[in-house]
């Protein structure tokens, strides 16, 4: 090794993360294979942030504020995200050093195995979705109205199970790149219309977070940078940045980046907003026309020059750049019982927390993490409330002397005003700021857009149900 200093990378410590992590020190490493890297791993801690309104924040925050700590104070010199983790305001002193190539962003299907001809359309009368997502509910609710949705819980592998095994589901929806990432692409039943189902706002995409004046990194980071996906992001974070929406009401896009003439691009961008029970739909597109000033190609990927030692993550589906990629190794599942998944608590939940509010993987307690149940609190709760809950919760009772003793960390500050960033990204050699500011616009346009429709007022509807807790038929 040489004698640079180490350069370590903030992680959250569950697979995907580390997947996600590992397959950008991978790349890094085939760029610099003298540099050394060390992955730092930490757990997120949602009561340093009790104090902070959701609309101020996000509720997504929650699984970055201590990576964002550690950035801060040097711990670490960057950290690994799935995009759409990332609030569209980031910390002051914060910014995207690249986004990587984008993983497809669509919604999957995934079906038991007896009812692989159907699809959502033709799925029998009464059939039982499962997802948490109410942006995913929302849209089965307006386009599906013969299905059901109902509450899955547990982590990716969880949720495979109790739709093989347990007859409750029959089908559920998850994001097709983390299925990809992880190795079970083979489990997706089929790929739904982007234009037809919206996904989340930056989802397939990842991001890496550091410190804005680090320049070093930056120009580290600066051959992961995927252009493509920059632009798309950009209109997207910048749309529901102007619309204030995080995760508690159901807002969703469609982006999409085609080559007009050489150097000459077109980014179009679909935005919408339901209701909960998809009554009220307000929905909405635009486009504009950008110029770069070097042809548009794909980022640097695991799959060019021959170099194939990443099987984590697939490349684009699209990728003109290696037609004969690689797919990724599959993994096994872990073998979860049929007694352990019907008597899972999870399914027994006192709670009965609305979709939603829901948490991926399993509770806490049964992973013996106690203080991880803070990220799952009401953040608009008053602390009699919280300790209420914690009393009713039988997982919660062995922390409500902690309860007690929570101290709520003084407000950081979020807004972050550099004219160099474009909703929190860094600007790419291969485009002017101006044009880059262009897609920003885009974005900002269409939600001014869907606001004179009377989105805000259909969000303001749903969060207040959400944090209401008031249950949505569906």
């Amino acid at each position: 090794m040489s004698g640079e200093p180490k350069i370590h990378v903030g992680s959250r410590k569950s697979e995907l993360a580390l997947v996600q992590t590992r397959h950008v020190i991978a790349l890094l490493k085939q760029l610099h294979p003298d540099k050394d890297f060390e992955i730092v791993t930490m757990s997120t801690l949602g009561d340093k942030i009790l104090d902070i309104p959701l609309p101020k924040i996000g509720e997504k925050s929650l699984f970055t504020q201590e990576l964002e700590i550690a950035l801060a104070s040097k711990r670490v010199d960057f950290v690994v995200h799935s995009l759409k983790d990332l609030p569209t305001t980031l910390p002051d002193g914060m910014a995207i050093g690249a986004v990587l190539s984008r993983e497809d962003p669509r919604d999957a299907l995934v079906l038991q195995k007896g009812l692989k001809n159907y699809s959502l359309a033709t799925l029998p009368e009464n059939s039982v979705i499962g997802t948490s997502s109410l942006r995913r509910t929302a849209q089965l609710a307006k386009k599906y109205s013969h299905l059901k949705v109902e509450n899955i819980r547990g982590n990716l592998n969880t949720r495979l199970k109790k739709l093989d095994d347990l007859g409750t589901y029959q089908a559920i929806i998850l994001a097709s790149a983390g299925l990809i990432r992880i190795g079970w692409k083979n489990r997706i039943s089929k790929m739904l219309d982007s234009e037809e189902f919206l996904y989340a706002v930056g989802q397939g995409a990842l991001a890496v977070e550091c410190r804005e004046n680090d320049e070093n990194i930056i120009k580290l980071l600066e051959p992961l940078y995927d252009l493509q996906t920059a632009l798309r992001i950009i209109a997207e974070r910048s749309f529901l940045k102007t619309l204030g929406g995080g995760c508690s009401a159901p807002v969703a896009v469609t982006s999409n980046l085609i080559l007009i003439k050489e150097k000459e691009v077109e980014l179009s961008l679909k935005g919408a907003v339901w209701s909960l029970d998809g009554k009220e739909e307000v929905l909405d597109n635009a486009k504009t026309q950008l110029n770069v000033l070097d042809s548009i190609k794909c980022a640097e990927c695991p799959y060019k020059n021959g170099f194939i030692e990443i099987i984590d993550i697939e490349c684009c589906i699209s990728c003109p750049v290696s037609p004969n990629k690689m797919p990724p190794a599959k993994k096994t599942r872990l073998n979860i019982t049929k007694e352990l998944l019907e008597n899972d608590p999870h399914e027994k939940c006192p709670m009965q927390l609305p979709i939603g509010l829901d948490f991926m993987g399993q509770c806490p307690y049964l992973e013996g993490d106690l203080q991880t149940i803070h990220n799952h609190l009401p953040l608009d709760g008053s602390p009699a409330e919280i300790k209420k809950i914690a009393q009713e919760c039988p997982y919660l009772k062995q922390t409500t002397e902690r309860l007690n003793n929570i101290v709520s960390a003084p407000s950081v500050s979020i807004e972050n005003n550099n004219s160099n960033l474009f909703v929190g990204l860094v600007s790419h050699k291969s485009i002017t700021k101006e044009n880059l500011k262009k897609a920003q616009i885009l974005g900002e346009n269409l939600a001014r857009n869907l606001i004179q429709k009377g989105a805000l007022d259909i969000m303001s509807k749903a969060q207040a149900i959400v944090h209401g807790g008031t249950k949505v038929k569906t």
